[in-house]
């Protein structure tokens, strides 16, 4: 007999279906199984077969054992029997014949099997669930919840099976599989983040994030919030975060068979795995740990992350542990805003991101122990590899699980490499030559690629040729650079001059154009010279049309005799490339800021539209970041100065807050002229106002203003003058707000600057309506509507449109309003502008409520609250919050609404914005007055009056009014008498 009861009830025999009687005659069987081979009472039958209902006053559960045990002689079924006891019943059976139970002991030995074994038993296991326990019966009157088997059995087996297929490359059926789970719970948060996960892996980002959003809001339904996996998994989908950010697999890798398979058994083990790996130069460091890190992968499902420390590069300083904890954190999804400053800091936000997952992390070309014991995760069940040169001491500060110092291959293996990179003809019968090859090598592996590269080229060579080359250069202590003189030499002068200037360039990878920059030749002679040097395995190209150099083969050319200083001037030029460069790909992608950029000498090099520009500068970003920092290092303040301010505007888009901040920091330490001073401090300023960071702000641009009129730049003096007003706005300084405001409108006015005109008078709006101005600035917003939509710039037109809904709310009229919103948001949307995405869904929300739809509202707060998420703006934060929890307040749920009044207050007060920290002080006293917390509540009055006051808002009047008016006489008496 086949007894079923995951989904449906049903009994089958010999792959024939029986019937086993009506409804309670089932009831019957099914108490009886689910305690098999143990005495049930008649008294409990009855009672729990007609629960809640009258019982016969006949035995029918005598009845109803005499009609089963013919079903099942009638079924021919000779492994079930009925026993009658003292009490009552007991069913005889094989245990097995139960699907429940034969899915707990398949889960349950596949808790210890090999993978594929565990695979197999785990389908097999959830093959057997048709459906919710005994679906089609009340499961009252079938004994009770107790010691059913859960859904989360059933889900622990489902994303343990799926994470086994996903190593496979099996995404499909994982998808199709958890898709039907998710559609029939979609709350069950860790189906939703492994389906998202499978989404992704196929490649279908958008139907990831719309799962990630449905989970939302049935989460939200419930009053919970989303777990942490979701909102990394969404990141990734939107933003393609490099949660596995391996460098591709090492071509022809061989031997180290012993080491490799000491790291997979240590990763076995169920705590934080370091692992120290230590060689000498060339030895295959890198490789090895690579290619370790593509074997296990499929053991740590939540991502593999590599991050190059520099530790002995020539010429370049170690990563600082900030900046490599800043890496780290990016890839798992960490937005710029939520990097704290501190190192301590960001190495505990790592480790917290680490914790509960299975990730692997490859720490690249450490200088020692100390760069790295910050990056180290202390979750258990991730996987550290460390390489360097240095030995490392293992010891207790460093809590490695082991040490593999790399020793030269075997001389077996080292012959086998070589043998995988040149042609077997050439070699054929020649393994003593091959021998002597591998040996005058040391049996090293990057020799051993550059030395097979030289034969690969020269097709005529003898082997016998080859060693005698190699003996040239002398006594063992020479290998390398013996290998790399053969490579060397045998290079074309023009050849080796790159191969040196790529040495020389303070990049991390280079492309075709920086060559002929350096060259200062065409760019197909850079092409074809680059290629050759690759197939010389001088260089790697890691990506298509990107080409770096080992740091041995840096220290190397770094050395060679035939470096002279007139080279340096090659770095100028590349310098200059990366510039005219970056001038022409901001004016590409952002041609409504073309105008304000500083001039750049010489030809620019074209782009066929704004993807393109975006792509170049996104590819290149990192190397434009260091050649900031170089030229910043080496006496070149114009190139510093002005890259950092060319980039700004691309970097805050892009979400790169540090670099903007690095790159213009370092370039505000080196200029010397007026203009390069102005611009820097006026793109400081305002990388600090975008951060939340307003006194910062405020006082950055107050240094750059007698800048730009010293200059004699008016517009340069308007624009700063609307970074002080700004802030100053923010920060409470409403007159000095005003006066500089108009102060910059009547410049951009002077100068019919039509652009600056409405991105002030939409300010200017914002501080009316602040002061219940409202007429004002709904007058100020249309105004500014009109100029922007003359210029064509949907992106500012998005902006104000959603500022002048905001004021129409608060005028009644919600129509015009929600009409605002929306086509704030298509605009918003369109030009890829997140920010605003989520103000416009916000006060889609705030318009629904005054209307009076709190669901609708609550929908599109959610929707603006996932955007947020996205996007540097820590004042879009507090705006959701306050918001939320006016709609949370309108619900009649005072819980939720203070908890959002508490965290809009806690970030308004980091960012220093008195008007919003009064909002929330005000409404936290209102309802904490309103739950009973009276005491508390008059602190939060008081600081909302205070806080008013020395604003001068109006809305000091309106809580006095309310105080005035309370029942409470005692909360209202003491915080006017406080004040």
């Amino acid at each position: 007999m086949d007894f079923r009861l995951f989904g449906p009830f049903e009994v089958w025999h010999d792959g024939v279906q029986v019937d086993p009687g009506d409804l309670q005659q089932r009831y019957v069987l099914v108490i009886l199984l689910r305690n098999a081979n143990r005495a049930v009472s008649r008294e409990y039958l009855r009672h729990t077969v007609w629960l809640g209902q009258d019982q016969p006053r006949s035995d029918l559960i005598t009845s109803y054992v005499a009609r089963l045990r013919k079903v099942f002689r009638d079924a021919g079924a000779t492994d079930v029997l009925i026993d009658k006891t003292p009490t009552g019943y007991q069913l005889r059976v094989d245990e097995n014949l139960l699907d429940t139970v034969r899915f707990t002991a398949l889960c349950r030995r596949a808790a210890g099997a090999p993978p594929p074994v565990r695979r197999r038993l785990l389908a097999e296991a959830l093959d057997l669930w048709r459906g919710r326990f005994l679906s089609d019966l009340d499961i009252d009157r079938a004994g009770g919840a107790a010691g059913a088997p859960t859904e989360e059995s059933r889900v622990d087996a489902l994303v343990d099976l799926a994470e086994l297929e996903l190593a496979a490359g099996e995404h499909r059926a994982v998808r199709d599989r958890l898709r039907a789970v998710w559609e029939d719970n979609r709350a069950e948060q860790r189906v939703a983040a492994m389906l998202m996960r499978t989404l992704v892996t196929g490649g279908d980002q958008v139907r990831a994030v719309t799962v990630y959003h449905q989970t939302r809001d049935a989460l939200a339904e419930l009053g919970m919030e989303t777990a942490r996996e979701l909102r990394d998994m969404v990141w990734l989908a939107q933003y393609g975060t490099r949660h596995n950010a391996l460098p591709a697999h090492p071509p022809r890798f061989t031997g180290r068979d012993a080491e490799v398979a000491a790291v997979e058994a240590l990763a076995r083990g169920g705590d934080a795995t370091v692992v120290w790996v230590s060689g000498l130069p060339g030895v295959g460091k890198t490789a090895f740990a690579v290619h370790v890190a593509h074997r296990l992968a499929g053991r740590y499902p939540d991502g593999t992350l590599f991050v190059e420390l520099a530790g002995f590069t020539p010429g370049v300083e170690p990563t600082d542990p900030a900046d490599a904890l800043a890496s780290l954190l990016a890839d798992l999804g960490v937005p710029p805003e939520a990097l704290p400053q501190a190192t301590p800091a960001r190495a505990e936000l790592y480790r917290d991101r680490l914790a509960g997952t299975r990730t692997l992390v490859v720490l690249d070309n450490a200088a020692g122990e100390e760069q790295v014991t910050g990056l180290l995760p202390a979750a258990p069940g991730c996987l550290t590899l460390v390489t360097s040169r240095d030995l490392g001491s293992a010891g207790p500060g460093l809590a490695a699980t082991d040490h593999l110092h790399l020793e030269p291959l075997s001389v077996a293996e080292a012959s086998e490499l070589f043998g995988r990179l040149v042609d077997p003809e050439r070699i054929r019968a020649r393994a003593d030559l091959v021998r002597e090859v591998v040996a005058r090598c040391g049996r090293v592996p990057l020799l051993i690629h550059l030395v097979a590269a030289q034969l690969r080229r020269h097709t005529r060579w003898p082997l016998e040729h080859l060693v005698a080359l190699l003996a040239e250069t002398g006594p063992v202590s020479g290998l390398a650079d013996a290998a790399y003189a053969v490579s060397y030499r045998q290079l074309r002068p023009a050849a080796r001059r790159l191969f040196r200037l790529v040495a020389l360039a303070p990049v991390a990878d280079l492309s075709a154009g920086g060559a002929a920059a350096l060259l200062d030749r065409p760019l197909p002679a850079a092409r074809e010279l680059l290629v050759g040097l690759h197939r010389a395995s001088l260089l790697e190209e890691p990506a298509p049309g990107r080409f770096q150099m080992l740091d041995p083969l840096r220290d190397f050319a770094r050395r060679s005799s035939e470096v002279d200083t007139s080279e340096a001037a090659a770095v100028v030029r590349l310098l200059d490339h990366y510039r005219a460069g970056t001038a022409s790909a901001m004016a590409t992608a952002f041609p409504h800021g073309a105008d304000r950029q500083p001039a750049v000498a010489g030809p620019l090099p074209p782009f066929g539209d704004p993807h393109a520009a975006l792509d170049w500068l996104d590819t290149e970003r990192p190397n434009l970041v260091s050649a900031v920092r170089h030229a910043a290092a080496n006496g070149l303040p114009e190139h510093a100065w002005q890259l950092a301010v060319l980039l700004w505007r691309y970097l805050y888009t892009a979400g790169h807050l540090r670099d903007w901040t690095e790159t213009l920091r370092l370039a505000d330490g080196v200029v010397t002229d007026r203009e390069g001073q102005a611009n820097v401090r006026l793109g400081l300023a305002t990388a600090r106002l975008h951060a939340g960071a307003l006194a910062d702000a405020h006082a950055i641009a107050h240094t750059a203003l007698p800048l730009w009129l010293a200059h004699g730049d008016p517009r340069g003096a308007a624009d700063t003058r609307r970074v002080i007003a700004t802030a100053a706005k923010d920060l409470g300084a409403h007159d000095e707000a005003g006066e500089q405001f108009a102060a910059a409108l009547a410049s951009y006015r002077a100068l019919g600057e039509r652009h600056g005109q409405a991105a002030v008078l939409d300010h200017l709006g914002q501080l009316d309506e602040l002061h219940d101005r409202l007429a004002q600035a709904q007058r100020r917003h249309v105004a500014a509507l009109g100029l922007l939509r003359e210029l064509g710039h949907d992106q500012g037109v998005a902006h104000v449109l959603d500022n002048l809904g905001g004021v129409r709310q608060r005028l009644g009229r919600l129509t015009e309003a929600l009409a605002d919103h929306t086509e704030a948001h298509d605009l918003a949307v369109a030009a890829g502008d997140r920010a605003c995405e989520a103000y416009a869904l916000n006060n889609l929300g705030n318009t629904h409520r005054l209307l009076g739809r709190l669901p609708e509202a609550t929908h599109y707060h959610q929707r603006a609250a996932a955007v947020a998420e996205l996007v540097v703006d820590p004042g879009l934060r507090t705006q959701l919050c306050l918001d939320r929890g006016e709609t949370a307040a309108a619900g009649g749920n005072p819980r939720a609404a203070v908890t959002e009044f508490q965290a809009a207050l806690t970030l308004s007060t980091g960012t220093g914005d008195r008007a919003k920290q009064a909002r929330a002080n005000a409404r936290l006293g209102a309802l904490l007055h309103l739950t009973g917390h009276h005491s508390t509540a008059t602190t939060h009055w008081l600081a909302a009056l205070t806080g008013y006051e020395s604003l001068g808002l109006p809305e000091a009047a309106r809580v006095r009014a309310e105080l005035a008016g309370l029942a409470c006489s005692r909360c209202a008496a003491n915080t006017i008498d406080n004040h």
